[in-house]
């Protein structure tokens, strides 16, 4: 149903990106908004400032970030409705500034828009 990649703020775009949100409550540091080259930037379905800071990307709290960022996303619904109906309208890549490509927010992000 959806189309959605996942890319680093800091890796070039390309036309293949179809539609790029940056899914960050902050801005990726050192990039300019002329590099991000983004349709979007939807704040405020990124985790809370407190869920960030807790996580600090440390490997060992990944299990437990991915529940609450779940939690976090449930009681957004009305953010969480409006990316979705980004999604529908063509492929995305949602844009992330964390250096782990595995375990970041914008994983928890796509699975849970794409099995909700």
């Amino acid at each position: 149903m959806y189309q959605i990649g996942l890319k680093r703020a800091y890796d070039a775009p390309h036309p293949e990106d179809g539609i790029r949100i940056l899914v960050e409550r902050l801005w990726p540091r050192g990039v300019s908004r002329d590099k991000a080259a983004l349709d979007h930037w939807t704040k405020d379905i990124a985790p809370s400032a407190e869920l960030r800071k807790w996580y600090g990307h440390v490997p060992e709290k990944w299990p437990e970030f991915q529940e609450r960022y779940r939690m976090e996303l449930t009681e957004n619904a009305a953010a969480v409705t409006e990316l979705r109906n980004i999604c529908a309208t063509s492929p995305v890549t949602f844009i992330y500034g964390a250096k782990d490509e595995l375990r970041n927010s914008a994983t928890v992000l796509r699975a849970y828009v794409i099995a909700n």
